[in-house]
């Protein structure tokens, strides 16, 4: 299996046609459908079905496609990466987290990267921890943040020296609105909207079962967004970090959980890895912002 064949295969995803497919690759179709047979001879599987007006992948082709992405991606990084001068440090840093007030502290470390060197460029990817580690593993991403209760003991890691705290995010005409802090009494038979990487154990799970007697949830959510506009439909109650959704000017407030629940950050990366100069760089300007806010 050749990348050149992974490229044509994925045009064809894209166009879902052999003909737009060839035009845009520059090679005549006949050619085209040659690579696309011999790709399915290598596989043994079909990978894509030709319809009257469109191509469809099979289940194998979608697999394909998935796996295509991320080899290709690799590869291509591979490649500007020891093609850069060696006197020059560039290239991409590639970060994945959660959403979380502490990433300032990221922001900040590339900022100052960027000053310093103007050819590192940064991509910064938003998921849940399971997302995140699903990229880190892959190695489509160089670093991943992770929020407490993740396990990040198979990694290498660095704890940031913030912590977000836990709380409720409701409506302001909720009865709740009306208390300073709330318990898992206060909740026990509500609607309550849990993220997902929260449930199953933990400091979330462990505040839940000291007052309600249990940890279900009417909906879960990844991001805290979309769980916001659950909340302010009247779906129920979501239990987040504070700070990510602005609740100064909406019908919507947040209130700390009671007793005070906070998590702690942590920064992670493979075990054993090789940096590139682009993510030494970000690494040393993080270590030295966390040195000096843990002072």
């Amino acid at each position: 299996m050749e990348l050149r064949e992974l490229r044509y295969f994925l045009a064809i995803a894209k166009y879902e046609s052999i003909s737009r497919a060839a035009e845009a690759l520059y090679v005549t179709q006949p050619n085209l459908s040659r690579q696309m047979k011999k790709l399915e001879d290598e596989t043994g599987r079909q990978l894509i079905e030709r319809g009257s007006r469109k191509i469809t992948l099979t289940d194998a082709g979608r697999l394909l496609k998935k796996r295509a992405e991320e080899i290709l991606e690799l590869y291509d990084r591979a490649e500007e990466e020891i093609k850069a001068a060696p006197d020059e440090i560039g290239g991409e840093v590639r970060i994945g987290g959660g959403e979380s007030r502490a990433f300032s502290l990221i922001a900040r470390a590339i900022c100052a990267v960027q000053r310093q060197y103007p050819l590192v460029k940064f991509d910064v990817f938003s998921g849940d921890g399971e997302a995140v580690s699903e990229r880190l593993d892959k190695g489509l991403i160089d670093f991943g943040i992770f929020i407490e209760p993740t396990d990040v003991t198979r990694y290498d890691s660095l704890r940031l020296p913030l912590c977000d705290r836990w709380g409720v995010l409701m409506r302001n005409d909720s009865p709740l609105a009306e208390k300073e802090s709330i318990t898992a009494a206060d909740l026990n038979g509500l609607p309550v909207i849990r993220s997902r990487h929260s449930m199953g154990g933990g400091i979330v799970s462990d505040w839940f079962k000291r007052g309600a007697g249990g940890e279900d949830a009417s909906c879960t959510y990844n991001l805290l967004y979309n769980a916001s506009l659950l909340v302010e439909s009247g779906a129920g109650y979501a239990v987040g970090l504070e700070g990510l959704i602005n609740t100064s000017q909406s019908a919507l407030c947040f209130r700390p959980l009671s007793p005070e629940l906070n998590s702690h950050l942590d920064i992670a990366w493979k075990k054993y890895r090789t940096f590139s100069p682009a993510e030494r760089a970000f690494l040393s300007e993080l270590e030295k912002l966390i040195d000096k806010n843990s002072m």
